[in-house]
């Protein structure tokens, strides 16, 4: 299991000094700062896992920051989820899996939401669908999983603030371990 947990660690501390889609944060600084608003919510490890872990497909896909620009969908969530089964059960990848779809689900019932979304996530909701439509949402929240992705995606737009002060990566040992099942 310390192997696992090192091998995620490294992925995020060698690739997630990339920028982050437009904004004004790294990737890494980006999974920092939602695992802390996670953490400070006093979610469960798994939660805190999964926002640390939930842009993690970006760190996998072979695209380029402009991405957006060129109208692409690189699907992030699902590269994510498939490479995180490996290690961990329903509670983290689900959420994670959904975090785009709650974004969709969010700016579908909330006009204020989708009002304070950033440009960057403004441009990727239209490539991801756009707002959900009445049938998408119901069906989103009969996921027993609905409730956490979206905690997971507020944590995902708090986190994009410059210079924002983060505990270190190793900080999340322990909800990593812990979110991981026992064999």
């Amino acid at each position: 299991m310390a192997a696992d947990v090192q091998l995620l660690l490294d992925l995020l501390e060698t690739r997630g000094n990339e920028s982050y889609f437009g904004e004004r944060v790294s990737v890494l600084e980006h999974s920092l700062q939602a695992a802390h608003f996670a953490e400070k919510a006093k979610a469960p490890c798994a939660e805190v896992a999964a926002a640390l872990l939930h842009d993690i497909g970006h760190l996998l896909h072979h695209e380029n920051e402009d991405v957006a620009d060129r109208g692409l969908d690189t699907k992030h969530e699902e590269i994510g989820c498939e490479y995180l089964r490996q290690w961990f059960d329903d509670s983290v990848i689900e959420p994670i899996r959904l975090h785009v779809a709650a974004k969709r689900y969010l700016c579908a019932i909330d006009a204020a939401y989708l009002a304070q979304l950033s440009e960057s996530s403004v441009k990727s909701l239209a490539i991801q669908g756009g707002p959900m439509s009445e049938l998408e949402t119901e069906a989103f929240l009969t996921s027993p999983f609905a409730k956490a992705a979206i905690r997971l995606r507020r944590w995902d737009d708090e986190a994009k603030v410059e210079d924002l002060p983060t505990l270190p990566l190793k900080h999340y040992l322990h909800h990593l371990k812990t979110a991981m099942p026992t064999e």
